[in-house]
């Protein structure tokens, strides 16, 4: 078995004049971040690789996490740039692509394709954390998994939703 933590990198500021990849976090994504973390680390959670899109805001999520001392163990630590605005399949290949040494695994990443793997992992279910995830992954929204498939197999309903956490439930 593996856990598999997907998480939606926290609020970032106005698209503008500054490139999409460069965008950083606004101080409600900062907040949200940290939030996110300490929760984190009063569940327990505490992933063995943690892959991460190059994108500026999700390695500020990761920082901000970093920042409220998460882990006692740190994890590998992995900047992807496959995983900027990647789709769900591209996630899903990323991930097929863990030995299975690797028990636990979370991804730090951007929407649609973040959401779309979210709800293509956990296949239909009644649970009210399915229902909550059916309407949206809001920036700095966390979604953990049981996953009973090898990685190689990582597909679509084999994994089932053990808890979403997002930043309105806990700040």
């Amino acid at each position: 078995m593996h856990q598999l933590i997907l998480l939606r990198h926290a609020k970032a500021v106005p698209e503008g004049k500054t490139p999409d990849h460069e965008r950083g976090l606004t101080d409600i994504g900062r907040a949200a971040a940290t939030a996110i973390g300490q929760a984190m680390k009063r569940a327990g959670l505490a992933p063995e690789v943690v892959l991460v899109s190059t994108a500026a805001r999700t390695q500020a999520t990761l920082e901000q996490l970093e920042s409220a001392d998460v882990w006692e163990e740190w994890p590998n630590i992995d900047a992807m740039p496959g995983l900027y605005m990647a789709s769900c399949s591209q996630i899903r290949d990323i991930l097929r692509d863990l030995p299975e040494t690797v028990r636990s695994a979370m991804v730090i990443g951007h929407n649609p394709g973040l959401h779309d793997c979210a709800l293509s992992l956990a296949g239909h279910s009644v649970r009210p954390e399915h229902k909550t995830l059916e309407n949206g992954f809001p920036t700095a929204g966390l979604a953990e998994f049981l996953v009973t498939t090898p990685w190689r197999r990582l597909g679509a309903g084999n994994a089932t939703l053990q808890r979403l956490v997002v930043p309105k439930d806990i700040i």
